[in-house]
């Protein structure tokens, strides 16, 4: 039997959705198997939160558990109907006492008649599950969290995912993936007698060292040197495709933008957007003296000062 999900993720009850799956990833993050290799210890507590985070970070389930309804493993609990064990019709109070019993007034009562509709006939599938009459239900979703790159988001590839289980599985990243997107692997989950649940899989795409994200544009900080920016010419730019040739035009300032068409993150139907090259003006580490005399004549000569914006 698993804890108290709320404790083992260490939140209140009355935790929000978003203290709970803050509170989660920082303990995935400490016990992750990848950052732990070779750590029993922390391998089971990875298990412990990811299985606490499958109940409680699942609005449907957490309602269940905080209900009764399921157990901390996810696991269906037996009540009776309207809630209260024993007070449905199939108790005592329902047919007498001892159990069923025939009426002394009125026609005799066929059960199968009464009862055939419900679990179906000759053992068949009726509102309780399938299968001799008895109840059955689905294994429990698991969940996982996948940090994937950039260019992993835009093109797609292949990834390794731990779950909570234990099992590592091979997912395929979709071209174009969206940040918080959710993959589901049908019959990866838990077990159950109605058949396995599902594996959902919740993507992150992590922080690039070059790129920022507006949308579907990407933003960059482009360092072009102070020949390239006076006297303008062709120099190498990086994108996500590989490295392009770009344009810079004749007196080019710090803070002017080049547009790349087509180079930035996919939208949701797979078209791409754009990058945006933001010029900086970079002066070298050390400075040649030919520059600075050029620098010094030119202040004493023909000073400006520039435009504040």
């Amino acid at each position: 039997m698993a804890r108290d999900p709320y404790q083992e993720l260490g939140v209140s009850r009355t935790a929000s959705a978003d203290e709970i799956r803050k509170a989660f990833r920082k303990l995935a993050k400490q016990y992750h198997p990848d950052t732990n290799p070779g750590d029993k210890k922390a391998e089971e507590r990875f298990k412990q939160v990811s299985a606490a985070f499958d109940i409680v970070g699942d609005p449907d389930k957490r309602k269940k558990f905080d209900l009764g309804q399921i157990d901390a493993d996810g696991r269906e609990t037996m009540r009776g109907f309207g809630g209260q064990p024993g007070n449905g019709p199939f108790n005592a109070g329902g047919f007498g006492q001892g159990g069923f019993h025939r009426a002394n007034e009125g026609p005799e009562i066929d059960l199968s008649d009464l009862f055939g509709g419900m679990f179906g006939q000759g053992g068949g599938r009726g509102p309780f599950g399938g299968g001799a009459g008895g109840f059955s239900s689905k294994g429990a979703d698991i969940k996982a969290r996948l940090d994937i790159d950039l260019e992993d988001a835009i093109k797609g590839g292949k990834k390794r995912v731990a779950f909570s289980d234990g099992r590592t599985i091979d997912v395929t990243i979709p071209t174009g993936a969206q940040d918080g997107q959710t993959l589901r692997l049908k019959g990866q989950g838990g077990q159950g007698r109605g058949g396995p649940g599902d594996a959902l899989i919740e993507l992150s795409i992590k922080p690039h060292p070059i790129y920022r994200r507006e949308g579907e544009a990407l933003v960059m900080d482009l360092p072009i040197s102070v020949p390239d920016a006076v006297l303008g010419g062709k120099i190498e730019a990086p994108t996500p495709d590989g490295a392009v040739m770009l344009n810079v035009p004749k007196g080019s300032n710090s803070g002017q933008t080049l547009r790349l068409k087509g180079r930035g993150m996919p939208d949701a139907k797979g078209k791409r957007g754009d990058l945006l090259a933001r010029l900086v003006v970079t002066l070298p580490e050390t400075i040649d003296p030919d520059l600075e005399k050029f620098a010094q004549a030119w202040r004493d000569q023909k000073p400006y000062t520039p435009k504040r914006k």
